[in-house]
């Protein structure tokens, strides 16, 4: 990883390109973030960074994190992350991370929690399909059977009815198409996972 940046997807719109073709994106708010640690070999056995996003009230955390961010002599923020950069030379505690650290044309992979859907059946979730719904057929939108003729058991991994939704997705080699460093915004081509003003981490392209 070379480089990355927290953001909070604002939303989906669409702008014109120069040749005039409408292009989809997704607003992000991409920090700024600032620097609030910087972790070496010698003093944590590995080399990475970490950084806060989006100030908060001091009121809002707990002991730890205020002593934390104090020591760091930073303002308070909702939330920290980290991430191990192939080097960290080029940072230093207090540093503030701006969306300008992506260029438009850049490839992105962009990380989030997808949207919850709550407990859903297997048709929903798995894309099961249903049975006849005429003719007196009483299986509609059943699970159907659920082992082998000789097994007396449900073996590991069988798709069946649960929590849909809620979780860790990254969708990767997504084009940046604008960045608007007046209002910390990064319009992304094509769609990120997450509800509106979710966390989202921006880092560049592993396949690119």
């Amino acid at each position: 990883m070379q480089k990355a940046i927290l953001g909070k997807k604002i939303g989906m719109t669409q702008v014109f390109a120069a040749t005039g073709e409408v292009v989809p994106v997704t607003v992000i708010e991409a920090g700024p973030c600032v620097v609030t640690q910087v972790k070496t070999k010698e003093t944590d056995g590995y080399e990475a960074i970490q950084v806060a996003f989006l100030p908060v009230k001091e009121n809002a955390l707990n002991k730890p994190k205020k002593g934390h961010f104090a020591r760091a002599g930073v303002k308070p923020h909702r939330f920290l992350r980290e991430f191990r950069l192939e080097s960290i030379a080029e940072y230093k505690t207090g540093q503030v991370v701006l969306a300008t650290i992506f260029a438009p044309g850049e490839a992105v992979d962009v990380t989030g929690i997808s949207k919850g859907r709550g407990f859903a059946g297997v048709i929903q979730r798995w894309g099961f399909s249903r049975g006849p719904m005429t003719h007196g057929s009483k299986y509609h939108r059943g699970v159907g059977s659920l082992s082998s003729r000789a097994g007396a058991r449900t073996f590991p991994g069988r798709k069946l009815p649960g929590q849909y939704g809620r979780a860790r997705r990254t969708v990767q080699n997504l084009q940046v198409v604008r960045v608007d460093l007046e209002r910390n915004l990064m319009l992304v081509k094509g769609s990120v996972p997450g509800p509106k003003g979710c966390l989202v981490t921006i880092k560049n392209s592993v396949k690119a």
